[in-house]
């Protein structure tokens, strides 16, 4: 089983940063307006604690665990950082799927065994953020669940994930 040891201190900063990409990569494609920028942080937030509290093992145990300490909040929130400073909207988006593919590589050659479940745990992230909120509509209502900018977004995301 890989754990932090197995990476080099960029590499693991990568992972930590990932969950929150994931969920980022689907904020940034369709922003919401405020209520749903919200929820889809929200949703984010939720996502890696059921992950806590489900029991997950192996490298996603290690990784949520690093992501509930301050440092490790910190690493991942700096790095975020980084990756959208400077950028434009439209950017944001294509700059966070850059990052997801990185990961899946350093995924792939530090922890074949463990990277599948690990690429479908950021894709399932992802999709609890698009499905959080109603886009479109007035108020809520009317709207769609996940937009066809997020559905894409979805796609391009397990794509460059691989899985």
């Amino acid at each position: 089983m890989a754990g932090k040891g197995d990476f080099a201190p960029a590499e693991w900063k990568k992972l930590l940063e990932a969950p929150l990409l994931a969920g980022f990569a689907i904020s940034a494609a369709d922003p919401s307006g405020f209520i749903g920028t919200l929820q889809e942080a929200f949703a984010s937030a939720r996502a890696l604690a059921e992950t806590k509290a489900g029991g997950a093992d192996g490298l996603i145990k290690a990784v949520v665990d690093d992501l509930l300490t301050s440092s490790g909040r910190h690493d991942a929130r700096e790095g975020v950082r980084t990756v959208v400073q400077g950028a434009q909207l439209a950017e944001m988006k294509d700059r966070a799927l850059a990052e997801l593919k990185s990961t899946a590589s350093i995924l792939d050659a530090k922890a074949p065994v463990e990277a599948k479940a690990f690429k479908s745990w950021l894709a399932r992230i992802a999709k609890t953020v698009a499905e959080s909120g109603t886009e479109g509509g007035l108020f809520g209502f009317g709207g769609v669940k996940v937009s066809e900018i997020e559905k894409a977004t979805l796609a391009q995301i397990s794509t460059t994930l691989g899985v």
